[in-house]
């Protein structure tokens, strides 16, 4: 069957090609794949109520799609943060796997650029979400996207300078979380270590691979059981964890390579029903995070993006 865009005229299938760059870009903005899609759905809807002039004014309809998807986002986010106050329970950003966005960000100078090789990590999106709604949009356009700041000036509504600032206060916080990042391979044989005490059910060897200050945070969003607090420390998470365990054996565990690293996919009656991933320092957990949410966990099913 033909690519349904071979009937367009260029500058529609131009836009259509924007789609997966720009459910990346709403993601990294908004922190759920729910949102993104949201976002991505307003600004196609925007673009096609402009007539057939309009469209043909505009020069660079990808800049367009960005720049509008951007204000959506914006304003969404704005709104977040009351909606988040009602939910139940921890809010966690959703997870997805590792490869979904691959080659959608947009390389740019390394004087400004923060490393994107964990862009769509938990660890980098719990940061994102501590930021103001300004200093995230302009941190993803920028360091992700390469966006100027002179465009994303007219998009947070600041000055070039003032939005320069943003961007910097945003890509400082970010270096502060990069800075305890350790390599790929020790980050997974933690990980294989913190599976096998929680099997062997031995809380003393499950304590020697969880930082003292660990923190464990689970999100159901109201539909399934999960923590509503988080779990602080290492006796209390190994505790929780083995009790988990404990009331689940038919629970399976499937290892996959998620964007924070190696990860878990959790399984039952070969349905996945949450995920594990994790951030490791000096060779130990220190953040432990489960998503239990159902709507969180559309990316570890079939999907078309």
């Amino acid at each position: 069957m033909a690519d349904e865009t071979e009937s367009l005229p260029a500058h529609l299938g131009d836009v259509h090609d924007e789609r997966r760059r720009l459910l990346s870009m709403a993601y990294r903005m908004t922190g759920t794949l729910s949102d993104a899609e949201d976002v991505v759905q307003e600004t196609y809807l925007r673009w096609y109520r402009l007539n057939e002039e309009e469209r043909a004014e505009i020069v660079n309809p990808a800049a367009w799609l960005t720049r509008v998807g951007s204000r959506v986002a914006l304003d969404l986010l704005g709104s977040a943060r009351a909606r988040r106050e009602r939910y139940v329970g921890e809010w966690l950003p959703e997870p997805v796997p590792a490869d979904l966005f691959a080659g959608t960000a947009t390389e740019v100078d390394p004087a400004d650029r923060v490393t994107l090789d964990d862009a769509v990590s938990t660890a980098l999106l719990v940061v994102l979400e501590a930021m103001t709604p300004a200093e995230r949009v302009a941190f993803v356009l920028h360091d992700v996207f390469a966006v100027p700041f002179d465009e994303i000036a007219g998009i947070v509504g600041r000055s070039p300078a003032a939005t320069r600032q943003l961007a910097s206060a945003a890509r400082r916080h970010v270096r502060e979380q990069r800075s305890t990042l350790v390599a790929e391979s020790d980050h997974d044989a933690t990980v294989r270590s913190f599976l096998a005490a929680s099997r062997g059910g031995d809380i003393g060897e499950l304590m020697k691979v969880l930082a003292p200050d660990v923190t464990l945070r689970s999100d159901g969003g109201g539909f399934v059981s999960a923590a509503r607090r988080p779990v602080l420390g290492s006796d209390r998470v190994a505790r929780f964890v083995l009790g988990v365990v404990a009331k689940q054996p038919a629970l399976r565990v499937e290892e996959t390579r998620m964007a924070d690293g190696l990860g878990y996919r959790l399984l039952a009656d070969h349905r996945t029903i949450g995920t594990a991933n994790f951030r490791v320092v000096d060779g130990r957990i220190v953040d432990v995070w489960f998503m239990l949410n159902p709507e969180k966990l559309t990316s570890w099913l079939p999907r078309n993006i």
